[in-house]
């Protein structure tokens, strides 16, 4: 397996803290082979096997545990009478009804040091929340970035780094893929049945959807529209005029389900001018490539879409915050925030005129604070800044710190 060191330098400094470690993420996005590596750690670290208490709701041996009573009264059964540190580790524990009342005891008794997965973001609830409120940190788990694509690439022979972008962005970043030979047919094939697994158990089983093709559509029109302006009232006068009559608030309902399991991620827009949040016209980025691909073919003309997906979860893995900038009448694509830090991003596929050139730049010449800004494309040459605005190609960005 290969190590994702960014994911560990995350969890490290709560490791043996009295906080519940939570790690959120689509399925299959690796979040169980990291639990197995932070097992590992564990008993290289000379912690002993009858100290850790390891449960996946993904396998059979597991399956008597359907609620937090089953979960609490196992795992207290399995705790050495001992006065070693103990760690429980629990994967995908969103399939074990009211488990947060069990992890809540557990976790005031100091009975262990609590690590879960989780597949759909609604685990986090308001009632959760409230039982656990500043005793949890979550870290969220993402596709491979293209530095991580690479890593798992080395072991094969390989085109160049150009080429390996370019699978890059029709195979998306499910670690999975990597098993497999890189064949369209064979790895769209993989890469659809875990869609539909995430389609079906994460959504249609949890929320009772009755009508699953209707669902699909709304999932297929945010794919094909990623990167663009959307409401839910749009969708649904779209689904009209092709004779499907649902209302704004349906949508708005589906469009909250595949939030939550993490297949798509709805980003809002800001007035830089007006310092405030806009409340309307959102846009919506797709988690993986791979699996807007095996839904709706790939295609070479979605290049501008594809580039700016991969600069938005890019940015969300380097721990930012982002939001679409507004400043009067022109856009910016990405305004990125965390503690003492502000970048102003826009993506581009190539600078090949002047007016394109000036098109990009200029959102960006208008904002007034010192904040870094910078413009991404997949150019290879050009000449300096231009006026303080960094230009950059985006495969030397997503390869650098």
């Amino acid at each position: 397996m290969i190590i994702r060191e960014d994911y560990f330098a995350k969890i490290d400094p709560f490791v043996r803290k009295p906080v519940i470690k939570i790690i959120t993420g689509i399925r299959r996005s690796g979040k169980s082979s990291f639990m197995k590596m932070l097992i590992d750690r564990f008993y290289e670290s000379g912690i002993k096997k009858n100290d850790i208490i390891y449960i996946s709701k993904e396998l059979l041996e597991f399956d008597f545990i359907k609620n937090y009573t089953d979960l609490y009264k196992y795992i207290k059964s399995k705790l050495p009478k001992n006065k070693n540190q103990k760690y429980l580790l629990i994967d995908e524990v969103q399939d074990i009804t009211g488990w947060e009342k069990a992890v809540n005891s557990l976790l005031a008794e100091n009975a262990a040091d609590i690590y879960l997965t989780g597949s759909n973001s609604r685990m986090m609830s308001s009632e959760f929340a409230t039982l656990l409120t500043g005793r949890y940190i979550v870290i969220s788990m993402f596709p491979l970035s293209f530095k991580e694509f690479l890593k798992f690439r080395e072991t094969v022979k390989i085109g160049t780094t150009e080429d390996e972008f370019a699978l890059y962005l029709k195979y998306g970043g499910l670690p999975g893929i990597h098993y497999l030979k890189f064949d369209d047919e064979v790895v769209f094939q993989y890469i659809n049945s875990i869609y539909y697994t995430i389609l079906l158990k994460d959504i249609v089983e949890r929320h009772q959807i009755r009508d699953v093709e209707l669902l699909e559509k709304i999932t297929r029109f945010i794919f094909d529209n990623c990167s663009s302006i959307t409401t839910a009232k749009k969708i649904s006068d779209f689904l009209k005029s092709q004779h499907v009559m649902i209302g704004a608030q349906t949508v708005q309902n589906y469009i909250s389900y595949l939030q939550d399991a993490f297949l798509i991620n709805r980003t809002g827009r800001y007035d830089i001018k007006g310092k405030k949040h806009l409340e309307l016209l959102d846009k919506f980025y797709f988690s993986d490539s791979g699996i807007r691909h095996s839904i709706l073919k790939y295609k070479s003309e979605d290049i501008a879409k594809l580039l700016e997906n991969t600069i938005y979860l890019e940015l969300l893995r380097r721990g930012y915050e982002v939001s679409v900038g507004k400043l009067e009448n022109l856009e910016i694509d990405f305004i990125a925030e965390k503690t003492n830090e502000k970048l102003y991003v826009q993506v581009c596929y190539l600078l090949a005129s002047k007016e394109t050139e000036d098109r990009e730049f200029a959102p960006l010449e208008k904002i007034e604070d010192n904040y870094p800004k910078i413009v991404l494309t997949m150019d290879k040459f050009w000449g300096g800044d231009r006026n303080g605005i960094a230009r950059k190609n985006i495969i030397e960005f997503l390869l650098g710190e």
